[in-house]
């Protein structure tokens, strides 16, 4: 049987016959229209996610075999947690909450390109990933969970594959990330404050001011905020709005 095949990134549940998809396909001969369907069909879980999709079309007789690969683990954990990105500081600012269930539809998905040998190796493999995103499992921080795990508290789940969550229990876990995320921001508005006194204590010197919030463990991302690293050439001194000033030179 002659074959060929095309390979393509393609954003889930969105498949079309427009660039890069159809064009690829059309000289193929095979029908777009019902490979469209299919590859939306299949990949309907991953909406908002690039998913690598595989078409080997039968030369000859024009039937087609789709194969659908699964996006990284990182991009499942957001899509689960419904947040846009990780933690800054995923050792001491966590940014969700995810359910064992939510862990477990995970590692069943991304199963074929796991490390692991089962379900509860691949449950172990997710939260290590959570961990490095700063996402909570189970409400407490995923190194803790991860013990939790291998002391067998979730066999049971695990062992039944449950992956589905109550409606109350979804809602609980919404409530519980915008705490989360409200905390952070309160945190976050304190620390520049607080990286504002600094900065006009050092009177708007900025090494000065960057070594001294260095000390106070000012966020790296706030310190780049509140006292830009003077471009080569200028004083390094800031402006009295250095946040503004660095967004005017963006």
């Amino acid at each position: 049987m002659a074959s060929q095949s095309v390979e393509s990134l393609i954003e889930g549940g969105k498949a079309s016959a427009a660039p890069p998809l159809g064009p690829a396909l059309g000289p193929l001969g095979v029908n777009i229209g019902a490979v469209v369907a299919k590859i939306n069909e299949m990949t309907g879980d991953f909406k908002g996610m690039k998913v690598p999709v595989k078409v080997t079309v039968d030369t000859e007789t024009k039937e087609f075999d789709i194969s659908v690969g699964t996006p990284p683990a990182a991009q499942l954990i957001k899509q689960e947690a419904g947040i846009q990105k990780a933690s800054g500081r995923p050792s001491t600012e966590h940014v969700a909450d995810l359910a064992i269930e939510q862990v477990i539809k995970i590692a069943k998905m991304k199963q074929s390109s796991l490390l692991a040998a089962d379900t509860k190796a691949g449950v172990k493999e997710i939260i290590g990933t959570c961990n490095s995103m700063g996402v909570k499992v189970e409400g407490t921080h995923a190194a803790d969970t991860i013990k939790r795990v291998e002391q067998g508290e979730f066999d049971e789940k695990i062992k039944a594959g449950k992956t589905e969550l109550t409606a109350e229990e979804k809602q609980k876990l919404e409530e519980e990330k915008k705490a989360m995320q409200a905390e952070l921001a309160e945190k976050h508005a304190e620390m520049e404050k607080q990286a504002r006194d600094i900065l006009a204590k050092a009177g708007n010197d900025v090494d000065k001011a960057r070594k001294a919030m260095e000390e106070e463990g000012i966020d790296q991302v706030i310190m780049d905020k509140v006292a830009p690293k003077a471009v080569a050439g200028e004083e390094g001194k800031a402006e009295d709005k250095p946040a503004e000033k660095a967004e005017e030179k963006k």
